[in-house]
């Protein structure tokens, strides 16, 4: 919740959209200092996080292979670009700033999040 607020509250103040993967993208122009600190400040927060919460129940899966890792990351790049946004972007500040866009594009997340997990462990026995 927090999270969402402060993205409504830097579209309504600045006029600018919290988009991670827009900063990525676009890179860092001239004049963006708010995208360095956006950066830096997500980095901080999660060191932060890990620092004041250490016994935080955190459930990690064997490595599943550096092809894997890559093919992921490549397909999770393409999909991100081809939809104008990440699922986070599209699901925090698209919905926040109740753009139809965004409502479409979670959707399409979340139906093909349904079913990938349907057809790999129902379909395909992958355990959880």
């Amino acid at each position: 919740m927090v999270i969402g607020a402060a993205a409504v509250l830097l579209y309504h103040a600045i006029g600018r959209i919290a988009g991670v993967s827009g900063i990525f993208f676009t890179g860092i122009k001239e004049g963006g200092l708010w995208r360095w600190l956006f950066l830096v400040g997500i980095v901080l927060g999660a060191g932060l996080g890990a620092y004041l919460f250490p016994t935080l129940n955190i459930v990690t899966r064997p490595n599943p292979g550096y092809w894997i890792l890559v093919s992921s990351g490549l397909l999770v790049g393409w999909g991100t670009r081809q939809g104008g946004g990440c699922t986070s972007g599209h699901g925090v500040c698209g919905l926040g700033r109740l753009a139809p866009r965004s409502l479409v594009a979670v959707l399409v997340f979340m139906a093909a999040g349904v079913f990938t997990a349907s057809l790999l462990r129902h379909w395909l026995g992958v355990p959880a």
